[in-house]
């Protein structure tokens, strides 16, 4: 992975990432309402910009959050989704890893296994040691495209309550940096 190359923080062979900026909230909007990707959140609500907004200055300005957007190489780098780190606890070296690709036109490329494998090692040089993430069991090809990355089924987490008042079973998966 070749770093720091067209504005870029991390460029793989397929995809690209760079830092969010404010200018991505009509794209992260977009994406977040796309009924494909709002299904495997536990916020199944309507995604607003005031929403994104208040997420942005609240988790990503303080440093709770890192987030990047996702870009593909060979489309110009048009972005394609985005990828992040939450709850970062620096202290303890730990976060929950997140990911959705918004276009779906960009899905079933491998451009989910090529992320984590980026992330992860981003993850590692700003000094966290283990991330963790949780995904529906009904998400077998995120499931399959973590434990590629080398992530591991750590929990059962049954009928967890969604944002619509339905209930789903989850895992929670980790990998030790």
């Amino acid at each position: 992975m070749k770093k720091e190359m067209q504005g870029f923080d991390v460029c793989g062979n397929k995809v690209s990432i760079r830092k969010i900026t404010p200018d991505d909230t009509e794209l992260i909007v977009k994406w977040r309402n796309n009924e494909r990707v709002r299904n495997n959140f536990v916020y199944k609500e309507i995604f607003t910009k005031e929403i994104h907004e208040n997420w942005f200055k609240t988790k990503i300005m303080t440093g709770e959050v890192e987030q990047f957007i996702i870009c593909e190489n060979d489309k110009d780098y048009r972005p394609v989704g985005s990828v992040y780190f939450r709850d970062i606890d620096r202290k303890e070296g730990t976060a929950e890893y997140g990911i959705f690709i918004g276009e779906d036109d960009a899905v079933g490329k491998g451009y989910g296994s090529e992320i984590a494998l980026m992330a992860l090692s981003y993850a590692k040089e700003i000094g966290l040691k283990r991330v963790y993430l949780k995904a529906f069991t009904y998400n077998e090809i995120a499931i399959r495209s973590y434990s590629k990355a080398g992530f591991v089924k750590t929990k059962d987490l049954l009928q967890v309550e969604c944002s619509d008042g339905q209930k789903s079973d989850m895992i929670l998966m980790e990998k030790l940096l």
